[in-house]
């Protein structure tokens, strides 16, 4: 035998076996790494692979309503379309643009961005209507397409918007009761995860699972639509004609104590409150806090009825000015010494009568009166950003602070607080918080009537009537506001021309706020109207400015609550002695 053929037959086998060794070990590595896959590994991968193919979608919950107290609609929500693209899919990004700006009114140049690149998913235009978006759909624009969204709207525009507020870009409440009541407003949201296709579009059967929103909680107020529309045109009217900076009106309900008007201007459109100039938004008939000037004195005059120190006919003798502790008090205009009855001071709003009036009870008791009326207090409304007012501690008024006071400058209230103050009086010495909040409308369409606000007794009924009696004066020929008698009806109230802080100097400016707060019928009183022109460049005066407003809308609250002429005449206190 050749050695050659030897040595082949006996290398030949450890050749084979160290193959078929080699597709041991790699078939092994195989089957290790299939089993590593399908066994080990499978949910980990699985969940990739379902992560890739779906999408979860936020779903919006329905925004509480808010709505006047008739359930007329002041903040709705309603359906609307939020435009989509696949960048991937467009063919003529400016063409496109051209198209949607077209139907919506948008600027081409900032939809070409937006639809330029490779994403597979990206926003183009939110909140367009439902039909913006079927002339859309309509056009079959590639890679176009759009999802469910909704939309606030306020249906009129600027009626009542400082206090109705706004919401933001993302549905969140910004300012007024839309900020204040967020939580009870817009609900819980949802949300639902679906298969997409590769093009990363839902697949319309491909929900995997879905958590539906709830809807959020309607809000009725006490505010009454059709009142607060007159209450807006002539405010700003009034605050034109004086060329002032700005003015506020409450009309409330004494019996109730529901706010139903309440008006700031100048105002804006809470639809579009970016264009809204600096500081128009802020509802300053609650958020700022000034000198109430002489509107103030019927506190004072209510302290003095109620403690039985003074009457309406207790005589004064009104000196042309008036020292306290080195400071030297005038009235609004120079006079020789006069003789008037309280009530005459009251009529012609006389500072230096009122200090001599209030020294008859003290400072204790003028102070402990001014907390009963709520200055200083918490409203009770939780508006948000409501201020309180300022009046300091008793223990810390100067020898000065008691006499001006009495006059109604040197402390701060907001104007409702000095509206709920005069709704005190007209409701026979009772004092109910004021309100906004009528009820809530539960999102399964149930009512629920808001808690009943807290009740005070300030002052006797005896005092309450006997002061109204008194303020009639003021609307007389005698008075300081004729111009604010409603024909038929018999009205109290009372004018302030308020002096205001330069914060430059510390010290009382010319500027002032014209003020005139009054109700009807005095004899059994159903409305309350506080009126403040600020900063007035044409007249100055509460009456003459303020008074007109007054009127107006008293006279129309009347009207449209159906309340009869009145028909007996007041006392008819003398104004001099």
């Amino acid at each position: 035998m050749n050695p050659n053929e030897v040595i082949k037959l006996k290398t030949g086998p450890r050749r084979m076996r160290g193959a078929l060794a080699f597709c041991f070990i790699v078939l092994s590595i195989f089957g290790l790494r299939l089993f590593q896959l399908q066994a080990l590994d499978s949910p980990q991968l699985a969940a990739a692979a379902a992560e890739k193919r779906t999408r979860t979608l936020i779903l919006p919950a329905q925004r509480g309503e808010i709505t006047d107290r008739k359930g007329a609609p002041l903040a709705i929500t309603v359906d609307a379309r939020d435009i989509t693209v696949d960048q991937t899919m467009v063919l003529d990004s400016v063409g496109t643009a051209n198209a949607i700006a077209g139907i919506t009114g948008a600027d081409v140049a900032t939809l070409i961005p937006e639809l330029s690149g490779d994403r597979k998913f990206n926003y183009v235009l939110k909140k367009i209507t439902p039909e913006q978006w079927t002339k859309i759909k309509e056009l079959k624009l590639p890679g176009i397409f759009s999802e469910k969204t909704t939309k606030r709207i306020y249906p009129s525009n600027t009626l009542a918007s400082s206090t109705i507020g706004f919401i933001g870009g993302e549905d969140k409440g910004l300012a007024g009761l839309e900020y204040g009541f967020e939580k009870e407003l817009a609900g819980s949201q949802g949300e639902v995860t679906v298969e997409i296709s590769a093009g990363g579009r839902p697949l319309p059967s491909g929900i995997a699972s879905e958590k539906k929103p709830v809807p959020g909680m309607g809000i009725r107020l006490t505010i009454d639509r059709d009142l607060q529309f007159v209450a807006e045109q002539a405010l700003a009217a009034r605050v034109e004609y004086a060329q002032a900076d700005s003015g506020t009106l409450v009309a409330i309900s004494p019996k109730t104590g529901k706010i139903l008007a309440l008006v700031n201007y100048p105002t804006f459109d809470s639809n579009k409150p970016g264009e809204a100039a600096e500081g128009v938004t802020v509802n300053h008939a609650l958020v700022d806090a000034y000198e109430p000037g002489s509107t103030a004195k019927v506190m004072t005059m209510a302290g003095l009825l109620n403690e039985g120190v003074s009457s309406p006919t207790t005589p004064f003798t009104i000196p042309p000015v008036l020292k306290r502790s080195g400071k030297t008090f005038h009235d609004h205009e120079p006079h020789p010494t006069l003789k008037l009855t309280m009530t005459g001071v009251l009529a012609k709003s006389s500072n230096i009568g009122t200090i001599q009036a209030a020294e008859l009870m003290g400072a204790e008791k003028f102070d402990s009166y001014l907390r009963k009326f709520g200055v200083a207090q918490a409203t009770g409304m939780q508006f948000p950003g409501e201020s309180k007012g300022r009046l300091p501690k008793l223990e810390k008024w100067s020898g000065t602070s008691f006499p001006t006071f009495a006059f109604g400058q040197g402390y701060m209230v907001t104007a409702v607080q000095i509206a709920s103050m005069y709704a005190t009086i007209a409701n026979d010495g009772v004092r109910i918080n004021p309100s906004l909040i009528e009820g809530y409308v539960m999102p399964n369409g149930q009512y629920q009537a808001a808690a009943e606000p807290e009740r005070t007794e300030v002052i006797s009924v005896a005092a309450a009537k006997t002061l109204r009696e008194m303020m009639e004066t003021v609307v007389s020929d005698e008075g300081t506001a004729p111009v604010a008698a409603i024909p038929g009806y018999r009205v109290a109230g009372k004018t302030g021309t308020s002096q205001v802080v330069d914060p430059n100097c510390k010290c009382y400016s010319r500027d002032v706020i014209a003020s005139f707060i009054g109700m009807a019928p005095a004899e059994d009183p159903e409305i309350v109207v506080a009126v403040a022109i600020h900063h007035p460049q044409n007249g100055r005066y509460g009456g003459m400015l303020a008074g007109p407003v007054f009127k107006e809308v008293a006279q129309y609250s009347l009207q449209q609550l159906n309340i009869p002429p009145s028909n007996g005449k007041p006392t008819g206190y003398p104004v001099e002695w």
